[in-house]
């Protein structure tokens, strides 16, 4: 009884390594990673496309909750001192300049995704649902923030979002308590704008994982059906 338990468990084993190394050989394959591929792009374009609409971008809790602590700490201090209305303002300014990082994001992604390997998707396959996303940050998110943060910049101060906040703040250290004792004027100017796009950035990456998730049974379903 001892040795047909075993031999039964044997078998199992043997049969699990089997099945884990055929799943990963399909998803090696041309076909499994156009697969992954498709869906990743799938995602980018339904990031990109909330990213062109500001009514889309402000009410989509995948963004809101990619916002930095430090310019959520702002915002609480503006409507603790009656400025909701300023705070208002910023979101709906965020949310127009994010329209005008999509076609300076998009070549980025899609470059990212086309680029991805046989050894990237072993690894996706391994890492499970989330896991194609939680690459693409590690290989785009500081390059894309380096590569939105110019236009924010711009777009917030054509927007006269900046000297909005520092006329609301004027003679209050609260600019110096949240983003350091340097010149107040200066430092919002860079800061708020590297925290808009870090926003930007994340909230995106959060939009893609929820639509690699939402799809993963798609893709399973894709390498099975190659076996």
């Amino acid at each position: 009884m001892k040795k047909h338990t075993i031999l039964v468990a044997t078998m199992a084993v043997a049969t699990l390594g089997t099945t884990t190394q055929s799943c990963l050989a399909i998803a090696t394959s041309s076909v499994g990673l156009a697969v992954l591929k498709q869906i990743l792009l799938g995602g980018i374009t339904k990031g990109l496309n909330i990213f062109s609409d500001k009514n889309s971008f402000l009410s989509n809790q995948l963004i809101d909750a990619a916002l930095p602590q430090q310019l959520r700490d702002l915002n609480n201090t503006l409507e603790r001192i009656g400025l909701s209305s300023l705070v208002q303002k910023e979101r709906e300014y965020i949310a127009r300049a994010a329209a005008f990082t999509v076609e300076t994001s998009r070549p980025i992604l899609v470059n990212a995704v086309n680029s991805l390997t046989a050894e990237d998707a072993a690894r996706i396959v391994q890492g499970g649902s989330g896991a194609a996303t939680q690459i693409l940050r590690e290989r785009t998110s500081e390059q894309l923030i380096a590569a939105i943060a110019p236009k924010v910049d711009a777009k917030l101060n054509e927007f006269g979002l900046i000297s909005s906040i520092n006329s609301a703040l004027a003679g209050t250290n609260v600019l110096g308590g949240l983003f350091g004792s340097q010149n107040s004027s200066s430092t919002l100017t860079s800061g708020l704008s590297r925290l808009a796009s870090q926003q930007m950035v994340n909230g995106l990456f959060n939009i893609i994982e929820s639509h690699e998730q939402q799809n993963s049974a798609t893709i399973m379903n894709s390498l099975n059906s190659v076996r």
